[in-house]
This record gives C-alpha cells, structure tokens and sequence, in this order.
C-alpha cells in the first residue's frame, strides 16, 4: 500500500499506517498519531466519557475534521 498523500503529490511512498477514519494509507509523514477520548452509553443519554484514551492514527485531513478546525 502506498500513501495516498504522497500520491497526490506525485511521490511514491509506502504507507505504514491506515486512517482509522477514511482508510487511507499513511507514511510516516502524514500519519498522525492521537490520542482521542472515548465516550460510552447508548440511548438514552447520558453517556459517560472512558478513564482511559485511546491511541488513533489520522489523516491530516481526518484530524482536522475530528478537531472541529475543517
């Protein structure tokens, strides 16, 4: 799999992760690595945010969706 950044930008470059968003595939370059809460509860509300946060490799794009800046 190749990044699909660099793609765009006409370079060749293999991908080492996955946006666990998207699904695109990441060189070390664009891959960011977050660390995002967790929120847990069905209907009805409230839900309760996690103790604990969870890694998540990101987009460039994906993560300035998530950050509400997008």
């Amino acid at each position: 799999m190749k990044c699909y950044v660099c793609a765009k930008e006409g370079r060749d470059t293999d991908a080492v992760a996955v946006c666990i968003v998207c699904g695109m595939g990441l060189c070390m370059d664009h891959a960011i690595r977050e660390e995002n809460d967790v929120w847990e509860g069905g209907y009805p509300f409230p839900a309760k945010k996690i103790k604990q946060r969870l890694p998540r490799i990101l987009c460039p794009e994906c993560s300035l969706a998530l950050k509400g800046d997008g």
